[in-house]
């Protein structure tokens, strides 16, 4: 039998060129000690994550419409609508299992015209997602985004500033210094290899929704999400 530990492992992650960043830490009470970020290459490695975390808030979709129902499934509406001008822009459309799944770029288009090079860049981690989630991992990893976190730690704010500029990164790292002592020293690393300040910022922040999600404290993105086919909350937790 394998002894219980005397604290919560908690988890944020985000797509890095390197694949997949990793901000693992320890909740100790209310207490978050932050550990040393890696940069693992495929998202099933960070599913089978040691120790196992309790709870993981990872900027990657779960849940996906098999065919097109426009841009934006309702949970990502509802994000933009809470995060505002301009930091909404983050918040891109979720491909359908039509597109991801499409044998071109082309094909893809023709059946989501609304896609931008952008959008295609991130093909390869959306479809790690829509590929590697199965419904159990919903107890423990949690959708989320840099933006929702970064909202709500600034008492329902938005932000108006880039986490891709110099004033952005500061007023992040008040916000988890403010939030989450001791954790902000985690942003003042060098980032692994394959990951950059931005991605240290968007996953350190994280933290703040993986607390919440491990205390069942926090917020969905709708109240009541919907299913896909496959037996997945389609939801943004914050």
């Amino acid at each position: 039998m394998t002894a219980k530990l005397p604290y919560k492992m908690l988890g944020g992650i985000v797509p890095c060129p390197g694949g997949w960043l990793i901000v693992p830490a320890r909740l100790a009470g209310v207490t978050i000690v932050a550990e040393e970020p890696m940069c693992v290459p495929t998202l099933i490695d960070v599913l089978e994550f040691k120790p196992k975390f309790e709870a993981a808030a990872i900027w990657a979709p779960i849940g996906f419409h098999d065919e097109p129902e426009g841009p934006f499934r309702p949970c990502d509406e509802e994000a933009r609508d809470m995060v505002g001008w301009p930091r909404r822009i983050s918040i891109r459309p979720i491909p359908s299992r039509a597109a991801l799944n499409a044998a071109t770029r082309e094909e893809a288009l023709a059946i989501e015209p609304w896609l931008t090079r952008d959008d295609f860049r991130r093909f390869k981690w959306i479809r790690e997602a829509e590929r590697e989630f199965q419904p159990f991992h919903q107890r423990s990893f949690f959708a989320a985004h840099p933006e929702l976190t970064f909202t709500q730690l600034n008492a329902d704010v938005p932000l108006t500033t880039s986490p891709y500029h110099e004033d952005g990164v500061l007023e992040r790292m008040a916000l988890i210094r403010d939030k989450m002592p001791g954790v902000e020293e985690i942003v003042t690393r060098m980032p692994p290899p394959g990951a950059a300040m931005v991605h240290m910022v968007e996953a350190t922040g994280l933290l703040w929704t993986a607390r919440r999600a491990a205390g069942r404290a926090m917020q969905r993105l709708p109240l009541d999400p919907a299913w896909d086919s496959t037996g997945m909350r389609m939801e943004l937790v914050r």
